[in-house]
């Protein structure tokens, strides 16, 4: 074996044994993380997944091999970090996907909404009566609610979840009033993205076997009750 060989080797050899700290410092956050989104824990995830990724590249390269296990994760997909330091604002940006799975419960939900709220109703001309126009209805319900009610109560208004995603940015002050508001996604840069979090169908393993529905619901007996201050 050449030197530059084995300089190689002892190059894997040491990605491997980074990789071995790398989970011992994950298993440690993970057993004493404060909540359920200590950051300690998402350092420690990145930290691992980094260590991981190179140890499969060099291993890759030197001995033609991949390892047997993938983190996810989205490090592929974004630059290193390159915000400030110490940032002194935030952007919070956020997509939730969702499927229309059941059109009658939202027309009746949105309609009892407008019921309730005469104001809502008069802003409506009558093609776009809030019981017989989807697009309506998702107008009343979005602007009654706010998106994580929505999110909390999906079922209730006839939408099953999709993807969704949750990023942070980090910027060195907060923009002016309006700055943003025509584009309000076509500025992000990458770099200043300080951790992000996405849930998606793809990420769970375990299916809902036990899930066993019979016939269709009744639609006015399964309504809950609308209430717009829960």
């Amino acid at each position: 074996m050449s030197d530059a060989a084995q300089v190689t080797a002892a190059e894997v050899r040491a990605a491997a044994e980074a990789v071995k700290t790398a989970l011992d410092r994950h298993l440690a956050a993970v057993e004493g993380r404060s909540g359920e989104d200590d950051p300690g824990v998402y350092e420690a995830f990145n930290e691992l997944a980094s260590a991981a990724e190179a140890y499969d590249e060099l291993l890759y390269d030197t001995y033609d091999e991949v390892t047997p296990f993938e983190i996810p994760g989205n490090e592929d997909d974004l630059p290193p970090y390159a915000g400030p330091a110490d940032p002194s604002a935030l952007s919070v940006l956020i997509r939730r996907d969702y499927a229309v799975v059941e059109p009658q419960r939202l027309l009746a939900q949105a309609q009892r909404v407008a019921d309730l709220d005469a104001d809502t109703a008069g802003d409506l001309s009558g093609s776009e009566e809030v019981g017989g126009s989807a697009h309506a209805a998702l107008g009343v319900l979005f602007g009654e609610f706010e998106p994580d009610e929505i999110a909390s109560r999906h079922k209730e208004f006839g939408l099953e979840e999709g993807d969704s995603t949750l990023w942070v940015t980090a910027s060195e002050g907060t923009p002016e009033p309006g700055e943003w508001l025509e584009a309000p996604f076509e500025t992000v840069d990458p770099q200043r993205v300080v951790c992000r979090f996405d849930v998606s169908a793809v990420f769970d393993e375990e299916l809902d076997d036990g899930l066993d529905l019979v016939g269709e619901p009744d639609l006015e007996d399964d309504l809950e009750p609308l209430d717009s201050e829960r």
